[in-house]
């Protein structure tokens, strides 16, 4: 297989102390993976996961202090030493080919590791950028002083999507550890011990977390992954991927694979995991609504002024009805059935409204008429408002009549719809609803818009379901589907190549909030999760 040539003259990442504060398709169906094996492999790639743990967290720990924050012109160049940070990362564990590539205003990272001629190539792609913070609203620490408590590690990008990603990284550790048993022989000159057979078994250095055995390609060099792996993480996620789809059609050839693995992902439960089969669309929209021509002091025109946030007040609350659909016309017209097992495995889950609401913190329940809570997350189109400004939202108030109020809207869109059709749908609906007294300017951001996805059947879903059942040490692993969007149809399509997930994440984990916080046991049963997903590749027909 053509190999590419990465960068060199880069060190592994090092490592600072951490401070710890406290203690339709069959391959869809839920008949539920046999249960995980406990053999001597599993045992043994289990206790190197859990042996690891420390140094996964100094590294994580050390990767949030980096604050990539993507749309802040001041951290630009942190965003460089993020992706920076994360591709001396793979170096370390011995990738032959990485690097730095420019994306708009951020940097992707590009790894490969392709010698295991005939298995499948698989591409993992994930994110590195993160989202704004606001200091004086954390609690737990500062966003970018991480911190260790009651089991979390808390800390901007924690789990959205730096811990994902080293879940990754130190799955390829265990995997290659793994690799490197098998490879033990019988010395029938040394009767009483085993020989290593052309590989040594990688050990780290505590202080710099870099591998010391051999690297790839030399000789006595640690074992190559049995499966191929490409990795593609973004620094452009959390402002819709702007970038990615002229990349992947400039450098579409090296992305090829068999199957793209997403991680940027949520998990149902710690306790309970489940395989993620879905993820829905995205539309952002902006609409401006003007009354009169300036600020006026309402004691002067108080009474006979149009008043653009009440009309804007009006507006939204037109946008459901009494059920609390979608109240746009021919919104709901081309969504496609929800397979009946998938509904049925939806409701399988150990869910309960009690443990949602403490866990999402979201306060009570409410939404479409009909549906349960996972269906309304997982299977069903939803709006919401993420920002509402009008008159004067900070500092004394001018106690006057606004001119202008304006929402940001977010659509969540399902299989069958299409993120250009919903926008043409919305802008129909605003031209026809708002009043003649008010001007208006919706702007739809086309751009970043992403469809929604469902996984196809394909082998490696019941290969997934496997290795989620031996990582996780369960005999039930359960289906969901993704509440948020991302790029996954754009991979799919571009590469022709089929998407599954996996990820990391937990709705309690705050993700976009303050005290963002990744579940340090579930990012242990992530990694091994994942070390066995590439053995199950491996031995996949």
């Amino acid at each position: 297989m053509e190999q590419y040539h990465g960068l060199e003259g880069h060190d592994g990442p090092g490592h600072e102390e951490l401070t710890h504060d406290g203690p339709d398709n069959e391959g869809l169906k839920n008949h539920g993976p046999e249960p995980a094996a406990e053999n001597d492999g599993g045992t043994d790639l289990h206790a190197f996961v859990r042996s690891q743990q420390g140094e996964l967290e100094r590294e994580l720990a050390e990767w949030v202090r980096v604050p990539g924050v993507l749309g802040e012109p001041e951290h630009a160049q942190d965003l460089l030493r993020s992706a920076n940070w994360l591709a001396a990362a793979f170096r370390g564990v011995g990738f032959p080919v990485v690097e730095v590539l420019p994306t708009g205003e951020s940097h992707a990272v590009y790894a490969e590791w392709c010698e295991a001629p005939g298995a499948p190539t698989v591409l993992v792609y994930s994110h590195h950028d993160v989202r704004v913070a606001k200091p004086e609203q954390w609690d737990q620490t500062a966003p970018f002083e991480p911190v260790v408590r009651d089991g979390r590690l808390y800390g901007r990008g924690s789990s959205d999507a730096k811990g994902q990603v080293l879940a990754h990284l130190w799955s390829l550790r265990a995997h290659l550890h793994q690799q490197s048993r098998r490879s033990l022989t019988y010395d029938p000159q040394n009767p009483d011990a085993l020989s290593l057979n052309a590989a040594k078994t990688p050990t780290l250095s505590h202080s710099t977390g870099v591998s010391t055995g051999s690297t790839a390609g030399s000789s006595g060099s640690t074992p190559a992954p049995a499966v191929n792996l490409k990795y593609l993480v973004e620094g452009e996620e959390e402002s819709g991927s702007p970038h990615l789809a002229q990349l992947l059609e400039e450098q579409g050839d090296r992305f090829k694979a068999d199957l793209v693995l997403f991680s940027d992902t949520l998990l149902f439960r710690a306790d309970h995991p489940a395989l993620c089969l879905s993820l829905r669309g995205m539309l952002s929209a902006h609409l401006e609504l003007t009354g009169p021509d300036v600020d006026v002091h309402s004691g002067a025109v108080s009474g006979a002024a149009p008043n653009p946030a009440f009309e804007l007040g009006r507006l939204l609350a037109g946008l459901h009805d009494e059920d609390g659909r979608i109240a746009i016309p021919g919104f709901y017209d081309d969504i496609a059935p929800v397979p009946e097992h998938f509904r049925e495995a939806l409701a399988r889950l150990p869910f309960t409204e009690e443990d949602w609401v403490e866990r999402s913190e979201s306060g009570s329940i409410l939404g479409e008429k009909g549906y349960t809570v996972p269906e309304r997350l997982w299977l069903r189109p939803a709006v919401e408002v993420t920002a509402l400004i009008a008159g004067d939202p900070v500092g004394l108030s001018s106690a006057a009549v606004p001119s202008v109020a304006s929402v940001d809207l977010s659509f969540r869109t399902v299989a069958g719809q299409r993120v250009e059709k919903v926008a043409e749908q919305f802008r129909q609906w605003v031209q026809d609803t708002v009043g003649e007294n008010y001007g208006h300017t919706l702007s739809v951001d086309l751009e970043t818009a992403q469809e929604p996805y469902w996984t196809p059947d394909h082998p490696a879903v019941a290969a997934l379901e496997r290795a989620m059942a031996s990582g996780f040490r369960t005999g039930t692993v359960g289906r969901m589907g993704n509440a948020g969007g991302g790029p996954a149809e754009l991979l799919s399509r571009s590469l022709d190549t089929p998407v599954l997930f996996f990820g990391t994440g937990l709705v309690e984990d705050h993700w976009h909030d303050s005290d963002e916080s990744a579940n340090l046991e579930v990012l242990m049963n992530g990694t091994a999760t994942l070390a066995c997903f590439w053995d199950e590749l491996a031995r996949m027909e």
